[in-house]
């Protein structure tokens, strides 16, 4: 493990202003634009701005088989998305994360907000969670706007069956942001509830897993402690509430108003007894949680496993 090097699994490199090369350029898709219907396409999308001085964007997708005019139709689920990417890779119009964000409002029917948010080291953690928050305060302004919202939202998303979903780091987000929003008035929008597929959280102390799954092929713990380096508050450690949940600290009050969670999670990975240890907790502070967790496969499997894939579809298809 001496001669790993961390940043060149990572391909990046760390300049010493603290900002990264990524030396990784991943194909990207364009929206299909604001149209109702397009031959032979089960969703459509389109970008919106959320914060230019921010450069904080999100992808609005939508199933396109949905008349505007049949009031019969029962308003969609909104699935506000958190992509993975280890707090520094990747952007909702990556192909990958576009098409993944296609398949789920196709199959679970939602409406999807998948939310550009900056990345780390350039922005340290908080930055992430407030992107997430302004995403949310967005969505409610739409709610608020009979004339000027944006459309699809106001014709086909039910404000009061609002998810947040994140993806590794975005579970991270999804679950952070939470707590936070406990502290805004965000009616009408309801949030239903938290969806965390492997989240990435962390700690000082390693677990049985992390020692176990060190020289992991995907997520070794050497990737691991620097994706946090780059990613946390200066001056702080692997500790601090935004990695490890499990800290006390007044925030733990808080857990308890959170509502229902559902937490995915893989025998393979090394966090997979931070995860466990994480539902218990959520266990004991009085929440609704459901934990599918599977002995068998690896951090990110469902990426290259459509069979595991699907299954996480379907835990959200039933969850929702």
């Amino acid at each position: 493990m001496s001669k790993f090097d961390p940043y060149d699994h990572l391909s990046v490199v760390l300049n010493k202003d603290g900002t990264l090369t990524r030396l990784l350029a991943f194909p990207t898709t364009p929206a299909t634009g604001d149209q109702d219907h397009l031959p032979g396409q089960a969703v459509v999308s389109k970008d919106i701005t959320l914060d230019a001085d921010k450069k904080t964007w999100i992808r609005l997708y939508r199933p396109s088989k949905l008349p505007s005019n049949d009031k019969s139709i029962a308003k969609l689920p909104i699935i506000i998305f958190f992509h993975a990417g280890g707090w520094i890779h990747f952007s909702v119009a990556n192909t990958m994360i576009h098409e993944s964000c296609n398949h789920l409002s196709s199959e679970v029917l939602a409406i999807v907000v998948a939310v550009e948010y900056r990345l780390a080291p350039e922005n340290k953690l908080p930055a992430q969670y407030y992107d997430a928050i302004d995403t949310v305060l967005w969505i409610k302004n739409q709610a608020l706007d009979s004339v000027n919202g944006e459309q699809w939202l106001r014709e086909y998303g039910d404000f009061s069956r609002c998810y947040l979903y994140g993806v590794s780091c975005g579970g991270n987000i999804a679950f952070n942001s939470a707590l936070k929003l406990l502290d805004r008035k965000i009616e009408p929008l309801r949030i239903n509830g938290i969806i965390m597929n492997q989240p990435l959280f962390g700690g000082k102390m390693r677990t049985k897993s992390e020692m176990r799954l060190a020289s992991d092929t995907f997520f070794p713990l050497p990737v691991i402690d620097v994706l946090w380096d780059l990613a946390l508050p200066q001056g702080t450690d692997r500790d601090h509430r935004f990695c490890n949940p499990m800290v006390d600290g007044p925030y733990r009050d808080k857990i308890k108003k959170l509502g229902r969670c559902l937490v995915i999670g893989f025998g393979g990975d090394p966090l997979i007894d931070r995860q466990q240890d994480f539902v218990q907790m959520l266990v004991k502070e009085g929440i609704m949680v459901e934990a599918r967790f599977d002995d068998v496969g690896f951090h990110g499997i469902d990426v290259v496993d459509s069979r595991r894939a699907a299954a996480i579809t379907n835990f959200i298809k039933e969850f929702i």
